[in-house]
Order: structure tokens, then sequence, then C-alpha cells
């Protein structure tokens, strides 16, 4: 990785060669990325592969037509290059009336304590061990009977930033992840199932024999599913799955879907969606998060958003071009690599905890379904329509039952959010997540 001074005085450069060529306001951005990745499967090493990439981006104004053009040569002479092409695109594009930077430019203030980079690469040996640690752990559950593999895996990160409107500034990430997979059983009844886990620093990875143990004995609970007949049921969402309702509500309260009236929720600011207690934040400034970030894709800090509060959606995620539509300022949710314009885009988007465990959620169901995995997807943004097929567990009597497969569930998100109850069990794994969800109401599909 290059030097703080040296990527932003980069990109200052490129900025200035923009402005003195044509461009009314200019911003760069430069990506660098390095990765390691370890594969070990039925016990033998399947590989290591290292990969590093760096990407550069120019994004130009001249009047209100914008254009961005990205390259991989860092070169002086491939930066004259650059903003000759952005200008002439730039040119060529339609007007957008509500396009161009930030407001507000300069630093982004005192950058927050978000510890995001450990500083310590792993050796490839480290990686291996870790990879065949999780396999064994997960073939020494009874049951099991193949291995997909396993694979540990190193990112570092870069992304700095610098436009004509002062801001320059510049952070580093690490990712560390774990992951295995297992099938169990023979023949036709087959399994197979998975456990993962990804922190910003190794010290926080879970121990690769935890991992191991877990994907086993998923693999292994799945043996013999039955289908259950077709009807209305409670569904309980397990935390694997349930932070794709986060993922759902992000394109929802997406400023730009608002702006084109594509979005079910577009005159709902402000309404009651969700159940009386219930907080769903975006927060990009919590220590170590895995979409954490000191500044967005426009260079503007952010902050903790409450987008629903007490049941009620109190905001809709912004960049700056959603927000200018839409007669609002910008929330710091500008997204972006560096040969693509802005669009708004969750940070660590989460729904805060409930107050009753995921067994007394249970514990209330006399006949439902515990998904544990989700494929496929049929959503319309417009009406809220929603089925995914799913499998997972049958609850009798509030307790765990039997596998189930070849599930469907399906529902309309305006009636589902009212009838969603967290459970009290919250972790931040994925960057999008919910605890334990319940949603009464919704029809399984089966037999």
């Amino acid at each position: 990785m290059s030097a703080r001074g040296g990527d932003l005085d980069l990109l200052d450069d490129l900025v200035g060669r923009a402005r003195r060529a044509g461009a009314d306001a200019a911003d760069a951005m430069l990506a660098r990325s390095a990765a390691l990745e370890a594969a070990w499967r039925m016990g033998r090493n399947e590989g290591v592969e290292r990969a590093e990439a760096a990407d550069l981006g120019l994004r130009v104004f001249v009047g209100r037509r914008q254009a961005v053009v990205s390259t991989t040569d860092l070169g002086a002479g491939a930066r004259d290059g650059l903003v000759g092409r952005a200008l002439a695109m730039a040119r060529a594009a339609p007007e957008d009336p509500h396009c161009g930077l930030p407001e507000a430019g300069g630093p982004a203030g005192a950058e927050p304590a978000l510890d995001l980079a450990d500083p310590v690469e792993p050796s490839s040996d480290a990686l291996l061990e870790a990879a065949a640690a999780a396999e064994d752990a997960a073939r020494a559950v009874p049951g099991v009977t193949n291995s997909e593999g396993a694979e540990a895996s190193w990112r570092r990160g870069a992304v700095a930033l610098a436009a004509s409107n002062g801001f320059a500034g510049r952070y580093e990430a690490t990712r560390f992840s774990l992951v295995a997979s297992v099938v169990a059983g023979e023949g036709v009844g087959m399994e197979r199932d998975y456990d993962w886990h990804m922190a910003r620093h190794r010290s926080a990875l879970e121990a690769p024999e935890d991992i191991g143990r877990r994907a086993g004995a998923r693999a292994a609970a799945r043996l013999k599913p039955r289908k259950q007949p077709s009807g209305p049921a409670p569904v309980v969402f397990d935390p694997r799955v349930s932070g794709g309702f986060m993922r759902l509500l992000a394109s929802l309260v997406s400023g730009a879907a608002v702006a084109r009236g594509a979005s079910c929720l577009r005159d709902r600011l402000g309404d009651r969606l969700f159940a009386p207690g219930v907080s769903i934040v975006d927060d990009p400034h919590r220590p170590r998060g895995l979409s954490s970030r000191p500044f967005d894709g426009e260079g503007v800090a952010g902050g903790r958003l409450e987008v629903v509060a007490d049941g009620a959606l109190r905001a809709w995620l912004l960049d700056s071009r959603a927000a200018r539509e839409l007669a609002l300022e910008t929330t710091g949710n500008a997204s972006r690599g560096p040969g693509s314009t802005p669009s708004p885009a969750p940070s660590n988007l989460y729904m805060a905890p409930g107050a009753e465990s995921r067994e007394a959620l249970l514990g209330a169901i006399d006949s439902g379904f515990y998904v544990t995995e989700m494929m496929g997807m049929s959503f319309n943004p417009t009406t809220g329509d929603y089925s995914r097929g799913a499998s997972g567990f049958w609850i009798d009597k509030g307790e765990i039952a039997w596998p189930v497969s070849e599930m469907t569930v399906a529902g309309n998100l305006l009636e589902m959010f009212p009838a969603m109850t967290p459970a009290d069990d919250l972790e931040f794994r994925h960057g999008l997540d919910a605890p334990t969800l319940r949603v009464d109401g919704m029809t399984v599909a089966g037999l």
C-alpha cells in the first residue's frame, strides 16, 4: 500500500488536471487491494492464491453533465488520457439537474476510532492451517460423509478520495474469513450445509474448530427432510437469513428508488410500518463493523441514522443526488467504486434486539416453520410482494422437531413488517443484521 500522502497527492494532481482542462468540478477515487486465500479439501491442500489490484477513477462535471472513467494504470501519462476521455464523455452526456458534488467540502472532521485494519498480514501456512482445522472438525461429526472444502482468506483494502470541493481522505480496512461446507448422508439422501465467520481482526475470528463443528452438525441435522402441507403458518427466520430483510428494506428506503417511484414505501415516511418498539439503525461508525467507514463515496462523514424508530419510518438513505431530487440533505450513504457514480446504500444496517428470547418465540408456536436457508427470490419493490424458496426445520409444540426442505414462504412486506417480532439475540456477523425474527401470518407452500 502507498503512504496516505502519496495516494492523496496523486488524486489531488488528477483533480487539478481535470479542472485545468475545463471541468467545472471533479472528484477522484483510488482503491487498492491485496488478498490471500487458501483452500483445503478432503485433508489436502487445494491451493493458495494471492491477488493485488489498484483501480483509479475520475468523475468530472461540465455544467449539469457528468461522466466517470477508470483505469488500472496509475502513471502520469495515463492520467492525462483519463482526463481527456472523461471530459469528452461528460460533454456528450445528457443533463442531470441533480448531479454534483456535495455542497460541503474540506476534511470529514475528526476521524472516528473505527479500528478497521489489522496490521498483521497472515502467512499462507497460517490460512491453510485454519482451513484444515475447520474441515477436520466438520468431517469428524457423525453422519458427515463428504466435504466441499474449507477456505480461509484475508483481504486488505484502502480507499482514497479527493474532490475539488476541498475534501480529501483515506482509510484502510482488513477482513479475515473462514468457511467450511460439508455433506452428510449417502446417495439421494445427501444434505449439505456450512458455517462461516468474518471479522476485521484475526483475533476476533471464531475458532476454526467451532466453525467446522457447526458446519458438520448443521449438515447432519438436515438428513431425512420432510415436506409440510401448504397453508398459513408462523415463520421464524434464523439470524443466518433474517438479515435479508434489512437488505430488502434498504432497497425500499433508498432515496434513488423513492425518487423514481420504484418503492412501495415512497409515500410512507413517518408512518408506523413495524410494531411499536422496533428500531432499525444504519451506523457507518460502529467500531470494527464489516461495513464501517469514516466517510462515504462522496466524502460525507454521515453518522448513526435511525431509519425506523418505535416502529415508524423516519429516514431515507440518501446520497447528494437523491437528496437534491427529494429536497432533502444527504445522509452520508453514497456508495461507489472508482468506475461508477454514487448511489445510496446502507452501511451497518441492523434491527435492534427485542425483549424475548429465541426460545420464547419458538415456545409460543404450536406449528410453524423455522427457516435456516433461503434460495431464489421473487420480490416486487413497487408492491412489496415477496416469495422465496426455503429449508429448515418444522416447529412442533414449541420445539424444533424435524428437518423440512423444498418449501416456499410468501407474503407482502407491507403486511410482514408489522408482524415481525425480533428476539434478543442480535449478533453483528454480516453488515446487514437482524436477530431471530418471528413473522406471523405468512403463507408456507410445500405438499
